[in-house]
């Protein structure tokens, strides 16, 4: 780590001098400008407007190089503490999970319930308990507050539903540290990008935040009251989980960052491998729960509405089954399309549940059901199955297939029939996504931005 770290500064400097320009002879009136090895001419009013510029660039170029080296310094003396303060945004079951796994890894979790739900924060210390795939009480931190979690903490994970995020951010944004890690677990609708934006346009701000993106929750779980404090039920660990850093510079540091966080040292705990994925764009298509749930609720609607009692993944039926086969094929047309690499939906029910892959995800779902990991589903029409993954799960899909040229046409009807079951319309509930206006920007745009974590128009 401290080899990776003492070449950082280098690495970044070759891979920041692909814009340079080139200063004219007097009698020319326009400047060559190379930009990833083509050459573009610029027209120029006077020869010391180019070296304004070249100063300029050059001057934002170390100044981010050296902001993304402490980032990484920050993150390499992280790496190195027995236990790490991780403060969580959100209180809910994947929250206390989280909490939970931090705490096996021997690390020091505080939360935050910005609805003030879940947890009672009249007290400064809370008792957790977890069953399930792991068995734990352990004593948590509590607190009220945004400000005191952010600067109370050395990291901060965000482990709330994604229609919450904008605001969340917005709330917390103006503590965060420019050089304290950050984690949204689980990523969704660019939410990455929008907190980076947030986080630039501080009066103080230094740097490019980083920022870490996971694909899923580093596990799946539900929470119970009790007047002891928090109980949670582990119902499965991950195995692996996607994840990608912008700016993507500081990917390698913060992966080990990750694995630090959730690796127990007792080695009989199952281990958690976090695996680097090319940028936002894959991590959002590596996001399955919105295409999965999308299915299972069309196929149970009237289950869910009548508050029935019935498990999930047993009544993945062979016919839906074919629908979430089906819907996983739209996802990866689109992935094949952007070159990114992505989980196929087999390999998420293997690696997420431990079960052998078939040729049938209704097969797969049912192992899942007779081995007792099955978990009841909504019982209830307003699930977040529906209000939360059909605006922030499914309309990046259907954005992404249309700017590809491969339509998610399942995916697209999907949110029209329930938005017209719900009377609600779905596709413009993202608030996420119209805050970063995606419209004014071209693919290309959208790249870069999912690399760098800079949303900027260069048409």
């Amino acid at each position: 780590m401290k080899r990776f770290i003492s070449g950082f500064a280098l690495l970044l400097l070759r891979h920041s001098t692909s814009a340079f320009l080139t200063l004219p002879s007097p009698q020319t009136t326009s400047t060559s400008i190379r930009t990833n090895n083509q050459i573009q001419d610029v027209p120029i009013q006077r020869r010391h407007t180019s070296i304004h510029l070249s100063t300029t660039n050059v001057r934002s170029t170390r100044t981010r190089i050296r902001a993304e080296s402490q980032s990484a310094a920050t993150i390499e003396t992280l790496i190195t503490k027995q236990s790490v303060k991780v403060g969580i945004i959100g209180a809910g079951a994947i929250a206390q999970g989280t909490a939970a796994l931090l705490c096996r890894a021997g690390h020091d979790p505080m939360i935050w319930s910005p609805s003030g739900k879940s947890v009672d924060a009249s007290d400064d210390q809370v008792r957790l308990t977890a069953t399930g795939a792991m068995q734990l009480e352990s004593p948590i931190r509590i607190t009220s507050s945004a400000q005191e979690l952010a600067e109370s903490n050395d990291a901060l994970v965000f482990a709330l539903p994604a229609n919450g995020h904008k605001q969340v951010f917005e709330a917390i944004a103006p503590f965060v540290r420019y050089d304290q890690p950050v984690i949204i677990s689980s990523h969704s609708s660019l939410g990455a990008l929008y907190l980076s934006q947030l986080l630039q346009q501080r009066k103080d701000s230094a740097s490019t935040p980083c920022i870490t993106a996971w694909g899923t929750t580093v596990c799946t779980a539900r929470s119970s009251p009790s007047e002891e404090g928090p109980m949670v039920r582990i119902n499965t660990i991950r195995q692996n989980v996607d994840t990608c850093t912008i700016p993507s510079s500081l990917q390698e540091p913060a992966t080990q960052l990750c694995m630090h966080l959730f690796t127990s040292s007792n080695n009989n705990d199952q281990s958690i491998e976090f695996r680097p994925r090319q940028g936002l764009l894959a991590i959002s298509l590596s996001n399955l729960n919105p295409q999965n749930h999308l299915g299972i609720a069309l196929g149970n609607i009237s289950r869910m509405e009548k508050g029935e009692t019935w498990y999930q993944f047993e009544n993945v039926t062979p016919t839906i089954g074919r629908f979430l086969e089906q819907l996983d094929q739209e996802r990866l047309e689109i992935a094949k399309e952007l070159n990114l690499e992505v989980k196929t939906i087999f390999e998420h029910f293997s690696q997420g549940f431990h079960v052998p892959i078939t040729d049938s995800i209704s097969d797969m779902n049912q192992v899942i059901h007779k081995e007792g990991n099955d978990v009841h589903g909504p019982a209830t029409a307003d699930s977040r199955y529906v209000t939360e993954d059909v605006p922030f799960g499914l309309v990046l899909v259907i954005v992404l297939g249309d700017l590809v040229g491969k339509p998610a046409i399942l995916h697209r009807s999907g949110l029209q029939i329930l938005s017209a079951m719900y009377a609600r319309d779905f596709m413009n509930e993202n608030d996420l996504l119209q805050a970063l206006d995606l419209t004014s920007y071209q693919l290309q745009d959208l790249k870069e931005a999912a690399l760098s974590g800079n949303l900027q128009s260069n048409g």
